[in-house]
């Protein structure tokens, strides 16, 4: 059984920014443990409803009663050092702990921790994994970065020592982690507010990577060139998956898509036949997601029966590529994508759907990713037949970058296409529900507020 002594030490535990989708799991699994937890978030969200629900206080704005009844504070990494209630713990001499440090602590208690790390798809590979695990009945713990409708919020608490988490590089924080097992999706430019430079973001998986025991495991993109070197780094066994690549340990053959732009493929281990594939989620990144899965899953012993049914039972996790409605006929779909090589696969997802035009309303997320990454963001938009661009969503940061999304419309309508700057989600409601067609495609992309869009559209006369 895991050892949670570290973890049970904590009787009452005060979490600022609870409504974090990471926070809000470390909660409720405090909760399920028998800890009083509380918490204070800037805005109400469905995550802080659902803590709610759950029995977990929650206060909007900020509450120095609850911060002075705990025994130990948590805090994001999005919270302040002049935040009023960490400033409180300080004043009182409460420890604080930044969540990457706690969900150390909890990695730690657990014999095999699997981290699923790498810049883009690590939700939808942990969601993958943990059904895989979960249809083999090995009853594991879970993390994961989105609501994930098979276990009904984004975290599980199982009875065994498995603890399938999604590693974040973002501010290094997976390197606080006790991993038995990696895998290792992919590594590109990005969080350049963080890591300035590609090398930083390199060298921060090569720490990672170290941090595996003899006996673990890593697995890794053989299509990914960034990644190829990352075995020797470790003692760990190392296994790569691949589609382009064939000199690897698993690698798919023989893909083809249905109408809804879903993936079937035949899965070769060596040069063995594995197993024909069906997904039910679309693109070809999900064909190498599954591939990371399978080569996992088939390492912990887990029969290629019930791995073939999991991938082909998972429909996406909350917000990648998840279908929201109607309007007029056309489809509207919403996706997380934040990043110019998630919206290139993205694009390339939704051209194997059957459509007659594509529409996205991109929202871009930080004006340093903004303006470090704006020619590949432009190239990356011109996947789609209209283009409208809503205002940067600042997340963490002020604009000292000056940088605006006119400066992304100006350098897409650069590069010979149209596109439209709308900063008013109302008006691109008007606009779009005015022009788009039957058999069309929406899509809404980014990780802010962009995601209100698709149900104001759906729910539009």
């Amino acid at each position: 059984m895991p050892n949670l002594d570290l973890i049970k030490q904590y009787k009452r535990v005060h979490m600022i920014g609870i409504g974090g989708i990471s926070m809000s799991g470390i909660a409720e699994i405090l909760h399920h443990l028998g800890i009083v937890v509380t918490g204070s978030d800037i805005s109400e969200s469905e995550v802080t409803d659902k803590l709610i629900k759950n029995n977990i206080k929650v206060t909007i704005g900020h509450n120095l009663s609850d911060v002075a009844a705990s025994d130990v504070v948590i805090f994001s990494a999005a919270i302040h050092e002049e935040d009023p209630e960490l400033q409180e713990a300080h004043k009182l001499h409460i420890p604080t702990i930044e969540r990457c440090d706690f969900l150390g602590l909890l990695t730690k208690a657990f014999a095999e921790t699997i981290g699923i790390s790498g810049t883009h798809g690590k939700t939808t590979t942990t969601s993958l994994v943990s059904l895989c695990f979960i249809e083999a009945g090995l009853d594991p713990n879970i993390q994961v970065g989105a609501l994930l409708k098979e276990i009904d919020g984004n975290y599980r608490i199982g009875d065994s020592e498995y603890f399938i988490i999604e590693a974040c590089e973002y501010v290094e924080s997976f390197l606080k982690f006790f991993p038995k097992t990696e895998i290792i999706l992919n590594i590109d430019n990005d969080h350049l507010d963080y890591f300035k430079t590609f090398d930083h973001i390199k060298e921060a998986f090569i720490k990672y990577v170290k941090l595996l025991p003899e006996n673990g495991l890593l697995v890794v993109n053989g299509d990914d060139t960034n990644c190829l070197d990352l075995p020797k780094y470790t003692k760990a066994k190392s296994l790569t998956y691949g589609i382009t690549n064939k000199h690897t340990d698993f690698f798919a053959v023989n893909i083809v898509f249905d109408k809804n732009g879903f993936p079937e493929f035949d899965v070769y281990s060596k040069d063995s036949f594995y197993e024909r594939i069906k997904l039910s989620v679309p693109g070809m990144h999900n064909v190498l997601n599954s591939l990371a899965c399978i080569a996992l899953c088939n390492e912990y012993g887990i029969d290629k029966k019930y791995i073939k049914s999991a991938l082909q039972k998972f429909t996406g996790a909350h917000r990648r590529f998840e279908y929201v409605g109607k309007v007029n006929q056309a489809s509207i779909f919403d996706d997380y994508g934040h990043h110019p090589t998630e919206i290139v696969a993205t694009a390339k997802a939704l051209m194997n759907k059957t459509y007659h035009h594509s529409w996205v309303i991109f929202q871009p997320h930080t004006y340093s990713r903004t303006k470090e990454l704006l020619d590949d963001f432009a190239k990356a938009l011109l996947n789609f037949d209209h283009i409208i661009i809503t205002d940067i969503y600042a997340a963490r940061e002020t604009n000292h970058y000056n940088i605006s999304s006119l400066d992304l419309v100006k350098r897409i309508q650069s590069l010979g296409k149209e596109a439209i700057y709308l900063p008013d989600f109302e008006d691109i409601v008007r606009f779009v529900t005015k022009e788009v067609k039957e058999d069309d495609i929406i899509l809404t992309l980014g990780a802010g507020t962009v995601t209100k869009i698709g149900p104001m559209m759906a729910n539009s006369k």
